[in-house]
């Protein structure tokens, strides 16, 4: 066990006049191992905290670039560090903060292929990733390799935290929720925004439990869900039962080893040539329809109100998706029609609906606004 240096002993000072920590509990979190999945919004304040606490080794899995989007809540990167690795970012402000961490970085995708490669030489996992593939993922491979798992996600005002360790007595992701949702059924962050503040409580909330499990101290979130509402500035609880039945962590697991995730949660690959998608059009397909009005195309925005006030392609109507069962009934089902919104999910969703109701000549605009402002008018902001 490394031991604290003089400088350490100063720096951690508030810690080692609590008799919970003290110089044995330092040690221990100086000794410790965190494997981080995710540099974003949930990230940015669990390694900024345990980096401050003075973790020994953190791992930082993440494959993206840092965004201007971003900024206004993952602050572990600034405005200098946009079209930087996330990973690269991270690890400059982590020892920036604590140049004692070690800091590992692991600039890939985890996957069925690496993930069990990657979490095995690590004390815990925490999970702050935003989509279900890979929490079922890191769910699966922890409950395999006996690691606690530390939960936490956010969206727009609400989040939720709860650590998984069947190997300690408590439930896995999978107790919580058996299935994914149907995919496209829950708006990712990029699609239903999220308060900035928001990944800071969550996230900190992740830290606090892992610094707990390191020193053995308190009750830890072991089979309890948290969940926060930050406009309520309520939290709840609820009690998690680990089940009998799961097919992780029950007592007869039927998943013994990691499976393909994206199939599981009814993902599509996308094909390597998405324009030749008969369903979509592109965005110099939507200008000459709008340019052109005696092709008797119709174009529509799918996006809620609050985005076309940020952004929007004149003389397009609006057609929020959540409206759209309301109101398709203003629409011409012989007419053909083109979808956009913000990057083509939502317009596919919507040409789906459409279509289950008669129209047959809809199709989605690829890439969206997003691809408007990139390729046809570079004055329409990106959000």
């Amino acid at each position: 066990m490394v031991d604290l240096t003089n400088e350490e002993i100063r720096r951690y000072s508030r810690h080692l006049i609590l008799p919970e920590v003290g110089l044995a509990g330092q040690r221990k979190i100086r000794n410790a191992s965190v494997l981080c999945i995710g540099a974003g919004g949930l990230g940015s304040p669990i390694a900024m905290y345990l980096a401050a606490a003075g973790i020994g080794k953190l791992g930082i899995v993440d494959f993206d670039t840092v965004d201007y989007s971003n900024l206004q809540r993952q602050i572990l990167h600034a405005d200098a560090d946009v079209g930087v690795s996330k990973a690269d970012s991270a690890k400059v402000s982590i020892n920036a903060l604590n140049p004692n961490v070690e800091v590992e970085l692991y600039k890939t995708r985890i996957s069925s292929e690496n993930a069990l490669d990657l979490i095995r030489p690590y004390d815990i996992v925490v999970d702050g990733t935003d989509n279900f593939p890979t929490r079922y993922l890191t769910n699966d491979a922890c409950v395999l390799l006996k690691k606690p798992n530390v939960y936490g996600s956010i969206f727009r005002f609400e989040g939720q935290a709860s650590v998984f360790a069947p190997h300690l007595g408590g439930p896995c992701y999978r107790c919580l929720y058996p299935e994914p949702p149907p995919p496209g059924m829950v708006p990712s962050c990029a699609e239903g925004g999220v308060l900035g503040v928001l990944p800071g409580i969550i996230g900190c909330i992740q830290a606090t439990e892992i610094l707990k499990l390191v020193l053995g101290k308190g009750s830890s979130l072991i089979g309890r869900l948290l969940l926060f509402n930050a406009l309520d500035m309520k939290f709840r609880e609820l009690k998690l039962r680990r089940d009998p039945k799961c097919p992780v962590c029950g007592e007869n697991p039927t998943v013994t080893e990691l499976i393909d995730y994206e199939q599981f949660c009814g993902i599509v690959p996308e094909p390597v040539n998405s324009g030749q998608n008969p369903d979509e059009v592109t965005v110099e397909d939507m200008k000459k329809a709008l340019e052109t009005p005696n092709l008797g195309i119709r174009v529509i925005d799918v996006r809620e109100p609050d985005e076309q006030e940020i952004a929007r392609v004149a003389g397009v109507p609006l057609f929020p998706l959540s409206r759209l069962p309301q109101q398709f009934t203003e629409l011409d089902p012989n007419t053909q029609i083109y979808i956009h919104c913000k990057s083509g999910k939502r317009s596919m969703k919507a040409l789906e609906f459409l279509r289950q109701q008669g129209f047959k000549y809809v199709k989605s605009v690829q890439g969206g606004i997003e691809a408007w402002s990139d390729r046809i008018d570079h004055s329409v902001p990106k959000y």
